[in-house]
């Protein structure tokens, strides 16, 4: 199993992140104890927002990398499940919609 996750940082912030294995709850627990450094360590505490799974690697690290390449307002669309302003925020961009 491959999680794509994203995490609400302490600042507002959004981290994408990518885990291997079953317990996304001892992922979340290692980001709260700052286990990793880098950009959640300094930005503590962190919530779960949004999480998925799959099989595939490729998969995951593909859209971890969607993801990471949209705005904040996008991002705040897809975690609460807003497709309609999803599409929206897509067409402003000038690229091609994204399902």
């Amino acid at each position: 199993m491959i999680w794509v996750y994203i995490l609400r940082c302490a600042d507002g912030s959004y981290y994408t992140g990518t885990h291997r294995g079953d317990d996304m709850e001892d992922r979340i627990a290692e980001h709260q104890a700052g286990n990793y450094g880098g950009y959640t360590a300094a930005r503590r505490p962190v919530e779960l927002v949004w999480a998925d799974w799959t099989f595939q690697f490729a998969d995951a690290v593909a859209t971890e990398c969607r993801i990471k390449g949209w705005t904040r307002a996008k991002k705040e669309a897809f975690i609460a499940g807003d497709w309609k302003l999803l599409k929206l925020l897509s067409k402003r961009r000038g690229g091609p919609e994204e399902s």
